[in-house]
């Protein structure tokens, strides 16, 4: 049996090993990031088709709806996942919004104010675009250690985690929104209904 200073001893021994075997599952090869990159990206088209199906099966004339005051509206909510898409889905892989977005905070705050289902759906659906094409153009070597994002240090499946999860969050808002206003999500009908 041993001593209770030697288990201590062999513990503190251990620390650093694991300290470092704990540091090193920050680092992911181009393998893995590539498959994260993709899983990612196929997660997020499914959100996609549900959101522009739920943003095209819901009445213009209920874009103005919303549960409580003080809460979005639907046209908020659709917006919301829009200016995710053009922002916030680059960043998870080190891009930009485009060129013409301008600063985010400005353009976020006015792209929410819209109400116009048209236009909605034109914005959703370029956000989309933009968001598509700098996921699948990244260079995902600048991406296999940790970064600083909004004062945090975090690894891309990280950021894809919290970036999905919270889309997923908008897309079931969206899916009640549109039961309240009397609307079936497409993907839940009954044949020939």
């Amino acid at each position: 049996m041993r001593s209770p200073l030697v288990a201590l001893a062999v513990t503190l021994a251990a620390v650093p090993v694991a300290t470092a075997s704990l540091a090193a599952q920050d680092v992911i090869d181009l393998k893995s990031a590539t498959e994260i990159r993709d899983r990612f990206l196929a997660d997020l088209d499914t959100v996609h088709v549900k959101v522009m199906a739920l943003a095209d099966a819901i009445p213009e004339s209920k874009y103005g709806w919303q549960p409580a005051p003080g809460t979005r509206t639907v046209a908020n909510a659709l917006m919301h996942v829009a200016t995710e898409w053009y922002v916030y889905v680059p960043m998870t892989v080190g891009a930009k919004p485009p060129a013409d977005f301008g600063a985010p905070r400005e353009s976020i705050a006015k792209l929410e104010k819209l109400t116009a289902k048209a236009e909605i759906i034109d914005h959703l659906t370029k956000g989309w675009d933009h968001a598509r094409r700098q996921l699948l153009s990244a260079d995902l070597t600048t991406l296999l250690t940790r970064r600083q994002m909004f004062g945090e240090s975090v690894s891309l499946p990280q950021f894809a985690f919290v970036m999905a999860g919270d889309l997923h969050e908008h897309l079931g808002q969206l899916v009640t929104y549109a039961r309240s206003v009397g609307v079936v999500p497409p993907w839940s009908r009954k044949p020939g209904s």
